[in-house]
């Protein structure tokens, strides 16, 4: 026990678990010492032979000193038979869903609200949940009480929202610019499972104790199972060679190649540093992907084209933007600029993503080899321990990488290798490379 002062607060050490500091001066006054650092005043007492305990406030918002005249004032209170705690929770249980969506966009904003892996979430997960809390969760249901929630509340929203109900446009920053939100299944699900996300929130501040909104059945939308033919990747290869000959959309053709040929997600490799890159290990190794922290195979086409994007090194960026040290941000409009009036308009970055891994599985590589070379989750748990790659990961990043470059150079693989298993095709495919390039030999 030591008297709790500002000196006393800021110096208290954190551990792996939380702990309290009473204080020496007035019995049942403490500090709560959480092991993220953050330090919050509160008061135990005993009521009706129940232990209870209060919390009075985060150390920042209160003082030492104005919390102690607090926890004075709630001990004086609980002398005369009353149940702070208790007043308390009654008053969360009457919370609204617009208090309960305020709080909960105050946690997100100062990164107490973790997402996948136990990680704080990207500002551009909390922008868009910030968009759909306020957009479509408080014009719905914001006034609603959170206890009064029902399983049929949370159908009935995931309705509207797919019927549009909650359409509107929306000014944005820029100047003359709008927004315009339109609903559709896509975005009622992904709103479904953010409101779970924000009840169960709701159930560890003890303001409701069941989550209305688990176990409620979505539907299907834009399940994603588009890939490239042969064909299309031939039209893809000439597509990109005229927009580099006109040089209209460098770095956009780059960009896309390398997404093709690692089946890396846009956003990794936009945003792509050369610290990410090591030649060496023919490997990158991404400080930030969806996944937090990732290690991607890439085969010797991709380092080629890297090796080659070094000799105009400009910052920090592989793909530089046009202000000082910033990343190019011009790819969607030139992406669609590419591709309207053709035969791919239409066809996402994703495509590109889910073609490499489709190609992997024709060519017979496992799931999870084809997860740890696309970062996916599931791959996790082998990537977590690699540090110098498996050649059976460099391999295979190198003949799926090789496969589709030689697409987009008009090569035909299908009907040459349609009545061949995928032993065989692999075989033949490693054969063509090494007639091809004499380096894949050693």
């Amino acid at each position: 026990m030591v008297k709790l002062t500002k000196r006393v607060v800021e110096a208290a050490t954190t551990r792996t678990t939380d702990y309290i500091l009473w204080d020496e001066e007035l019995p049942c006054f403490g500090l709560r010492v959480f092991p993220s650092g953050r330090r919050s005043y509160l008061v135990q007492y005993r009521q009706r032979g129940r232990s209870r305990r209060l919390t009075i406030g985060s150390h920042g918002v209160w003082t030492a000193e104005t919390a102690r005249r607090e926890a004075k004032a709630q001990l004086g209170r609980v002398a005369t038979g009353n149940d702070p705690a208790e007043e308390r929770i009654e008053d969360h249980q009457a919370m609204t869903v617009r208090q309960l969506c305020e709080r909960y966009i105050r946690d997100l904003e100062d990164g107490l609200i973790l997402g996948k892996g136990g990680r704080p979430k990207k500002q551009s997960t909390i922008d868009t949940d910030i968009g759909r809390i306020r957009r479509h969760v408080i014009p719905l249901i914001g006034s609603r009480r959170v206890k009064d929630l029902t399983r049929a509340d949370m159908v009935k929203i995931m309705r509207d929202i797919m019927a549009g109900r909650s359409r509107i446009i929306v000014k944005t920053k820029k100047l003359r610019g709008k927004s315009i939100v339109k609903g559709g299944p896509g975005t009622a699900t992904r709103t479904l499972g953010l409101i779970g996300g924000i009840l169960t929130y709701a159930i560890d501040l003890g303001v409701i104790e069941r989550n209305p909104a688990h176990g409620i059945k979505k539907p299907k939308y834009k399940v994603r199972e588009r890939r490239l033919s042969e064909v299309e990747y031939g039209i893809f290869g000439r597509l990109l060679e005229e927009a580099k000959e006109n040089g209209q959309f460098w770095p956009t053709t780059e960009i896309i190649r390398i997404i093709a040929l690692t089946g890396c997600r846009r956003s990794e490799i936009i945003n792509l540093k050369w610290c990410d890159v090591d030649f060496e290990g023919s490997c990158l190794r991404l400080s930030e992907s969806k996944e937090g922290r990732s290690i991607r195979p890439i085969g010797l086409p991709v380092v080629e084209l890297l090796e080659a994007q070094r000799e105009l090194a400009i910052g920090s960026y592989v793909f530089p933007g046009y202000k000082d040290d910033t990343a190019f941000g011009g790819f969607p409009r030139q992406w669609k600029t590419m591709l309207d009036g053709t035969p791919l308009e239409g066809v996402t970055a994703h495509v590109l993503r889910h073609s490499f891994a489709s190609i992997g599985n024709d060519l017979g590589y496992t799931e999870v080899t084809i997860a740890a070379l696309l970062g996916h989750a599931k791959g996790s748990i082998t990537s977590r321990y690699i540090h110098v790659l498996d050649a059976t990961l460099i391999t295979a990043a190198d003949m799926i990488s090789s496969y589709v470059g030689a697409m987009l150079d008009g090569a035909r693989f299908q009907q040459a290798a349609r009545a061949l298993d995928r032993a065989s095709r692999r075989k033949a495919m490693g054969e063509f490379l090494s007639d091809q390039d004499p380096r894949r030999m050693s």
